[in-house]
């Protein structure tokens, strides 16, 4: 596979997403803590503290798949990567990339009334989500003409 001509991914979204992450482990980390030393007449053992270490470590992780959408093209087609899919389509399936009104993402449009959400263009992203779309769409006039031919 060729050199990818176009990698995005949103920049809002992936902080929020670590921030939140963090404050997940922070607030489950001291939550451990005071389990111990808490007088509620219920008895928190070590494992009981890991295990609220385990659970805000877990928490995080989900929160961290917001980190996971990309975008990338070339000249072979678009891989789409979002939370927990994974997907590549060549350039003649590609009917457009559209950003829906109200829409938190942007989406690829395909054949017969399908599409394919595409996480890493976001509405909050703004500036970056029209440059993202800009190139997508000069990429796309390059490529999917080339394969209409």
């Amino acid at each position: 596979m060729s050199a990818w001509e176009m990698d995005v991914r949103s920049k809002r979204s992936a902080r929020y997403a670590m921030a939140v992450a963090a404050v997940f482990v922070l607030v489950f980390i001291v939550l451990a803590v005071l389990l111990r030393s808490s007088a509620t007449g219920v008895y928190f053992r070590l494992i009981d503290q890991l295990a609220m270490v385990g659970i805000g470590a877990i928490l995080a992780g989900g929160a961290l798949l917001l980190t996971r959408p990309r975008l990338r093209a070339n000249a072979e087609g678009v891989s789409v990567r979002n939370a927990f899919t994974d997907r590549f389509v060549e350039w003649d399936l590609v009917r457009g990339l559209t950003f829906p009104d109200g829409a938190a993402w942007a989406r690829i449009e395909l054949p017969d009334d399908e599409y394919i959400p595409v996480m890493a263009i976001q509405s909050n992203d703004r500036e970056h989500a029209v440059n993202a779309v800009r190139k997508f769409r000069e990429l796309e006039s390059k490529y999917a003409q080339a394969d209409a031919e």
